[in-house]
C-alpha cells in the first residue's frame, strides 16, 4: 500500500521521554535512594556497639546520601545529543535512460539510423 501524505518520515527512536514518565523516574530513584539511607542509619544505631568501624561508614552514608539523592533528583531531562537525527530522506528513484530501452541489438542509437 503506497504511503499517502508528504514525502518526510521522521523516526520515533529521538523523540524524548514523555515529562511524567520522566517525573516517575526521578521520584523513583530518591524513594531508593532515601531507603538505602534509612537503612544505614538504622545499621550505624544496631552495630555502634558491635562493629564501630562498620557503624561509622554506614553512619557517613546516612549523612551524604540525601545530598546525593536529592542531586540526582533534581538532574533535569534527558538529553539527547548523542542520538541519529530523527529525519530520514526518501530515497531517491532512478530515471530510466531512454538509450537503454531502445532495444537495438547492434548498439546502434535510434538517431544514427540511415
Amino acid at each position: 500500500m503506497p504511503r499517502s501524505g508528504g514525502s518526510e518520515v521522521f523516526r520515533i527512536t529521538g523523540a524524548r521521554q514523555g515529562l511524567a514518565d520522566d517525573v516517575r523516574g526521578r521520584q523513583r530513584r530518591y524513594i531508593i535512594s532515601m531507603t538505602v539511607r534509612t537503612l544505614s542509619v538504622i545499621a550505624a544505631a544496631v552495630l555502634w556497639n558491635v562493629e564501630r568501624h562498620v557503624a561509622v561508614v554506614a553512619l557517613a552514608l546516612g549523612i551524604l546520601l540525601p545530598y546525593i539523592a536529592v542531586v540526582i533528583a533534581n538532574a533535569g531531562r534527558e538529553s539527547t545529543p548523542s542520538l541519529p537525527s530523527t529525519f530520514v530522506p526518501t530515497p531517491v528513484r532512478p530515471a530510466l535512460d531512454a538509450t537503454e530501452t531502445s532495444g537495438d541489438k547492434d548498439g546502434e542509437q535510434p538517431n544514427d539510423r540511415k
